[in-house]
């Protein structure tokens, strides 16, 4: 009766034993179907630059006077960014092969750079073109030695510039203002450029004889 007795524990704990890695072995199939998607590293982050307020005044400065420089200052978490962000892809395509340099500047939170922002750079296929930059070290000194119209009170931003001309727009842009904008600095200096050549065409010809 007694032999009976542990029998019967005996095989209850390997009905039970027999039960639960049944379970087990359901759940790792489960989780075995569900793909999941490996998350961005800091090795994501290393391949975006990031730049101190006072990188980006220098960078600002630069100037190459065949260059036209567009800067956006953007968020991934700005709706009105995003909306105007396939504008400028478009036009970097149509600019290809022209002396124009796109620069989109990130003012997301530090925690999102290696997950909303590389996600963001790689679906535009601009990771060249983005940098990182700290929103929190900018102070209104930053603005007033850098921008004519903005304090960094609102997003997007975009400095479109060439030579000695600038245009600056606070607020998302439409595709078309932002051809507009483009083209006129543009043709500004390309137009400028023809008449100061024939200027120093004129001044340094030989003059002709009216006989």
């Amino acid at each position: 009766m007694k032999k009976l007795f542990i029998y019967s524990i005996l095989s209850i704990s390997l009905l039970a034993c027999k039960k639960n890695d049944e379970k087990v072995a359901e759940v790792e199939a489960k989780e075995d179907s569900i793909k999941v998607e490996p998350t961005k590293t800091e090795a994501d982050v290393a391949q975006l630059k990031e730049f101190s307020p006072e990188t980006i005044s220098t960078t600002l400065k630069s100037n190459h006077s065949d260059t036209l420089y567009v800067t956006n200052f953007f968020a991934t978490w700005c709706g009105p960014c995003m909306h105007e962000i396939p504008f400028f892809r478009k036009k970097m395509e149509e600019l290809a092969n022209q002396p124009v340099k796109f620069t989109f500047v990130s003012l997301d939170n530090k925690t999102d750079w290696a997950t909303d922002v590389s996600d963001f750079a790689d679906e535009y296929n601009i990771r060249e073109n983005v940098i990182l930059l700290d929103g929190t070290l900018l102070n209104q000194e930053f603005f007033r030695q850098n921008f004519q119209s903005w304090d960094g009170g609102a997003i997007p931003f975009t400095l479109i510039r060439k030579g000695d001309k600038s245009d600056e727009t606070v607020g998302s842009m439409s595709e078309e203002m932002l051809n507009e904008k483009i083209e006129k600095l543009l043709t500004h200096n390309s137009t400028t450029k023809v008449v100061e050549n024939k200027e120093k065409v004129g001044i340094a010809g030989p003059k002709k004889s009216l006989k």
